[in-house]
């Protein structure tokens, strides 16, 4: 539910983000931010049967993050407002930032040449197969 007076905006924020958390809908997203899509557009780029892609599209809708108008026999969907694809670029930018700091622990602590290490290699490796 989009914002309304008197509510707590910490409340409206968890909303937001509940109808963000669902994979599916985040593709639906990506895929807005590259332009308008019709219904059966979205199937395509998302591989989601009508139904359930509906069910998805209505929920971003009543969080008032998605807007549609129909053409003809055609549902078009677009962004309700642009700054959702600048919310999903600092997600993937914060994914990036997180998945860089992993790999650059792993790569320390592959590294490594202290006690812990030493004893790591040391120890002996399980064989898979027992006769």
């Amino acid at each position: 539910m989009p914002f309304t007076p008197g509510r707590p905006l910490a409340e409206a924020k968890a909303d937001l983000f509940r109808a963000l958390a669902h994979p599916a809908r985040i593709r639906v997203l990506e895929l807005l931010a590259e332009g308008e899509r019709t219904i059966g557009e979205l199937a395509a780029g998302t591989g989601l049967e009508l139904s359930h892609l509906s069910q998805q599209v209505t929920v971003l809708r009543k969080a008032g993050i998605v807007g549609s108008r129909r053409a003809g026999n055609n549902v078009i969907c677009c962004l309700a407002h642009p700054q959702t694809a600048e919310l999903l670029a600092v997600a993937r930018r914060l994914l990036t930032a997180n998945l860089r700091q992993g790999q650059a622990l792993l790569e320390a602590l592959d590294g490594a040449q202290d006690a812990v290490a030493l004893a790591d290699t040391a120890r002996p490796v399980a064989s898979a197969s027992t006769s």
